[in-house]
């Protein structure tokens, strides 16, 4: 086997490979040499070059998203390295495990006019769970930094920066290794709740007429049946979940905002929880977050082994396990409250809403909403579906989404700019057809995203053109002016017709609802990658919302 010459390529190589992570993102660059010679040379490192640093990241976000496992990330010296910066926050806030490796000079030449050369250290101090700095040199220190580095971002789950000083030559090579490393072995990760919680938890539970459970992001499976059952059967409980949830029931309300939106005064003071339990990641309807913000319940308990953030300004308890164990735990000692018609008055309330639901969209015209409604319905069972964000995962929120189907989206940060190519990174894990449903700016924003070697055949996206930021006539505020058009909704004229053609990818499209349904009963059966875009209208979608939501009443 090759080996870099560099000693501390080597240091860094050995330990990725004593912590078993597997995957590494390479952008091509020159002072990294040492680090992609003695990754690609390794046949226990699965390596991907990726030129785009910003697309390489949000690659690798995908692939960690779908393993839970952390991906690596190597890029060159200077500017290359900022780049990663949006997959990194992202990660942070998505609690997904990242290692970046970052190419450096040495310190003597850090601000001294040398070329491809900026601060490096500690640049995602803010977002990241630990900042290695190494020494150019080999020794202990360096063992120990790496060691810290690897094992904050296994156990806690998020990204962490090894920044790494090379002096040329860089490109040398020898046949063995010439340093030696450790792994050394930390604390692990203590779940218990105290026994005075469990009792608090209990005797609250065991009271309480109206328990509210709202769920985040959430990975598929990491909730029983056994559980949803036992809430399912629960009169006191509602549950309230997303598609970006993975939790399904037909007990559940899967489309809050379409049922929370109609609400007047008296339904939210009925609605009021005593209790909210919440758990996963973050939550994307901003009427359940005002709505709990305002008629607060009287306790509000988190449960992560990790974090708990105070999102609706109540928050009473942080549970750190996990909420599988919490509830079968919870049930096991606390009484079900069998007098209470909380989860039979929400219920009611979801079935008028369902049907006034399918009455709307049974005469509503070619449009944003009604585009969802045909796409979301045609959806392959059993695949994966990865939702750019914007206005496009608010939309799939008011839609129900085959049980069968994974559901992701990078609501972390909510940022509309590595969604295709994180797609990326997760179709290259899976046997599973990925279907991509974006917007098109996000979609044009992360072309790059196409410029990739890995893109399974099973990988297919769709495209929502309406010539803008729709999500901008959503929002309260909008008028219709030339700033508005020009700043804000960035109208334009473009399409994904020679893109395809660039990247080798099918391309297909329609523009009104039969074509639409016709072009989709061949498309998820392409042999390729390949794009299907919907162009729908740019100015009547917000109108169409708006009525949507009053027709629910």
């Amino acid at each position: 086997m090759i080996y870099p010459e560099i000693p501390l390529a080597q240091g860094v190589i050995d330990l990725l490979q004593h912590y078993e992570i597997k995957d590494i993102v390479i952008s091509p660059g020159s002072r990294n040499a040492p680090l992609t010679i003695g990754f690609s040379e390794n046949p226990n490192f699965n390596c991907f070059s990726i030129v785009d640093e910003r697309s390489a990241a949000f690659f690798a976000l995908g692939r960690a998203q779908q393993t839970g496992q952390p991906v690596a990330l190597v890029c060159t010296s200077g500017s290359a390295l900022l780049n990663y910066y949006p997959a990194v926050a992202e990660a942070f806030y998505s609690q997904i495990p990242l290692v970046i490796l970052s190419a450096d000079r040495p310190q003597d030449k850090i601000d001294i006019g040398d070329g491809q050369t900026i601060r490096q250290e500690n640049v995602f101090q803010n977002h990241s769970l630990y900042n290695a700095n190494l020494m150019e040199e080999w020794n202990k220190e360096n063992n120990l930094k790496i060691n810290e580095a690897l094992h904050y971002s296994i156990l806690n789950k998020g990204p962490v920066h090894i920044n790494i000083p090379f002096e040329e030559p860089l490109y040398a090579t020898v046949d063995v290794s010439t340093v030696s490393t450790e792994k050394i072995q930390f604390e692990t990760l203590k779940t218990i709740v105290p026994q005075r919680e469990w009792n608090q938890c209990i005797e609250s539970w065991s009271e309480a007429q109206k328990k509210l459970i709202l769920i985040g992001v959430n990975t598929p499976k990491t909730i029983s049946q056994k559980v949803i059952e036992l809430w399912a059967n629960d009169p006191s409980v509602v549950v309230m979940t997303e598609t970006t949830s993975n939790c399904t029931h037909e007990k559940f309300i899967n489309c809050i905002d379409q049922l929370i939106t109609p609400f007047d005064k008296v339904d939210f003071e009925r609605f009021r929880p005593e209790i909210l339990i919440t758990f996963g990641g973050m939550v994307v309807s901003k009427r359940i977050k005002s709505f709990l913000r305002k008629y607060t319940p009287n306790e509000h308990w988190h449960i992560d082994e990790l974090r708990a953030y105070d999102t609706y300004g109540c928050l009473s308890k942080h549970l750190k396990t996990t909420p599988d164990y919490f509830f079968n735990e919870l049930y096991e000692y606390a009484e079900v409250v069998e007098n209470s018609d909380y989860q039979t008055m929400v219920l009611n309330i979801k079935s008028i809403r369902k049907l006034n639901h399918y009455n709307y969209l049974k005469n509503n015209s070619f449009n944003d909403l009604k585009t969802f409604e045909i796409v979301l319905d045609s959806l392959p069972r059993n695949s994966q579906l990865q939702l750019s964000n914007s206005s496009t995962v608010r939309y799939a929120q008011l839609f129900d989404v085959d049980p069968s189907i994974e559901v992701f989206c990078n609501r972390g940060t909510s940022g509309i700019d590595g969604s295709t190519s994180t797609a990326v990174g997760a179709a290259s894990t899976t046997q599973k057809q990925t279907i991509v449903i974006t917007g098109d700016i996000s979609f044009f924003y992360d072309t790059n995203a196409l410029w990739n070697n890995y893109i399974p055949n099973t990988f297919k996206i769709i495209v929502i053109n309406n010539a803008g930021g729709g999500i901008f006539r959503i929002l309260p505020g909008h008028k219709e002016t030339a700033t508005f058009n020009t700043f804000f909704e960035t109208q334009h004229s473009l399409n994904a017709s020679h893109l395809a053609e660039m990247h080798g990818l099918d391309y297909q499209f329609a523009d009104n609802e039969d074509e639409l349904k016709n072009a989709l009963e061949s498309f998820y059966l392409i042999d390729s990658p390949a794009i299907l875009e919907v162009f729908t209208p740019t100015t009547e979608n917000d109108k169409v919302l708006l009525d949507y939501f009053q027709s629910l009443k």
